[in-house]
This record gives C-alpha cells, sequence and structure tokens, in this order.
C-alpha cells in the first residue's frame, strides 16, 4: 500500500474514532474501544501534535498500568515540543504533583507553563502566578514575578482568551 493511501486511511480512521468518543455505547464496547486506540495510537505515530496530546491525556488518565502513564507522557511530551498548550500544561501539572519515581519538581512544572503560557492555554499563568506567590519544592517565592503572571492572567481573562 503506497504511504499516501496509508495516511488516508489513518486520517479517516482517526477521524471516525474521535466522533465515536462521543457515544458513551461505543466506549462500552471493548472491541470497539481497542479499534479507536489504534486510530488514535496510528495518527499519533504519524506526528500529528493534536493525536498525541489526545491519545496521551487517554493513556494518562484512562490507561492501565505504568506503561500506558509513560506512554501517556512520552506523547504529551512530543506535543508540548510541538506547540500543544494543552499538552505542556498537563506536564506541568505532572511534575508538580511528581509520583513514585520522580518527586515533585516545580522548576520543570514553570517551564512546562511557560511553554503553555506562550501557546496561549488559559490556565497557565494564574498557576505560574500561584506557584511563585506560594513556592515549592525547587522554587522559591518571588512576589514580583507572581505579579506579572498574575497581571497575564487578568489580561488574559479579561481578553476571552
Amino acid at each position: 500500500m503506497s504511504r499516501l493511501l496509508w495516511q488516508v486511511r489513518a486520517r479517516l480512521g482517526y477521524w471516525l474514532a474521535r466522533r465515536l468518543f462521543h457515544w458513551p455505547a461505543a466506549l462500552r464496547q471493548p472491541r470497539v474501544w481497542q479499534w479507536m486506540q489504534g486510530q488514535y495510537g496510528r495518527m499519533a505515530n504519524l506526528g500529528d501534535h493534536t493525536a498525541q496530546s489526545f491519545y496521551g491525556h487517554i493513556l494518562l488518565f484512562r490507561g492501565q498500568g505504568l506503561g500506558a502513564r509513560e506512554e501517556g507522557l512520552r506523547l504529551l511530551r512530543l506535543a508540548a515540543n510541538g506547540g500543544d498548550g494543552k499538552a505542556a500544561y498537563q506536564l506541568g501539572v505532572q511534575a508538580l504533583q511528581g509520583d513514585t519515581r520522580q518527586a515533585p519538581d516545580a522548576s520543570q512544572a514553570v517551564g512546562w507553563w511557560e511553554m503553555a503560557l506562550a501557546a496561549g492555554h488559559p490556565l497557565a499563568a494564574s498557576r505560574l502566578s500561584q506557584l511563585y506567590r506560594d513556592g515549592a519544592p525547587g522554587l522559591d517565592a518571588d512576589l514580583q514575578v507572581a505579579e506579572r503572571y498574575a497581571a497575564m492572567a487578568d489580561e488574559a481573562t479579561r481578553s476571552g482568551r
């Protein structure tokens, strides 16, 4: 099969799987859900940042086991580095929470949230403001920086972003 045809099939399958995602009856069917995940994975492997973000979130929050979580985080990192603000925001949340293998890292969360802010994520500035106001493991409180991010958050709220 030619590469172009394979890409067209991948895009059509992904489009259909995204539509089925909003049907609870389809999500309850194990074979349909497995097929849908295959479509999400195939599109993510093609390098589509939207698909990487979407499937990364699914694996992170709905996947079973550590392998699914790690793959979800990997896909979110790819999407965030491709400019997806939602993925970058979620990576900041995960960095600040930490897990059994990694302690919470506020400086890493700042990096992800600054990337999300640059991509236009509406909550990134307020989370950065809160983080700098309160301080966190690996990050000292800085009220001047907190106020700067608070002003950005207020501006985003007023402009409707």
